[in-house]
């Protein structure tokens, strides 16, 4: 299991913060969850860990955080990593790891959280999802979500 973790380390002349965060490829029978953000890029549901929390708990709750779906846990998919720099905060750098789980929506009526900067949320066609994916590691893990819930 997952706990929560997040860590300062020294970077060349700087600091880059380490992030530990989970999120969900959310199934609606041949559809899945992606959520719209303010810059126009789709991506999927998820958010940093909270102290002593599990990372499968954490993603239930990014999910219903972001778009008020309800989720049942099928399977965990495994991680993605990436760095990026966060002009929110001093321009820090960020590396992220984000733990990925198989979900099955329990509710259909998504509403994205504008205060994180969402402006849509919606079911896509499974045929649609992977090129309406702005990144690549998501891409890759919404395939993966595809072949595994294909063999379920």
């Amino acid at each position: 299991m997952i706990y929560y973790y997040e860590t300062d380390y020294l970077l060349g002349c700087g600091i880059m913060k380490k992030v530990v965060s989970a999120g969900g490829v959310v199934f609606l029978n041949n559809s899945i969850l992606l959520l719209r953000k303010l810059n126009g890029d789709w991506v999927l549901p998820k958010g940093k860990l909270r102290s002593n929390e599990f990372a499968e708990d954490a993603a239930i709750r990014e999910v219903y955080e972001e778009t008020s779906i309800k989720v049942k846990v099928i399977d965990y998919l495994g991680t993605s990593s990436y760095t990026f720099r966060n002009c929110w905060s001093n321009n820090e750098v960020v590396d992220k790891n984000v733990h990925w789980f198989l979900m099955d929506a329990i509710n259909s009526n998504s509403r994205p959280q504008k205060e994180e900067g969402f402006v849509d949320s919606k079911f896509i066609p499974i045929y649609k999802a992977v090129e309406t994916a702005t990144y690549d590691d998501e891409k890759r893990i919404i395939e993966k979500a595809i072949e595994k819930k294909d063999s379920k």
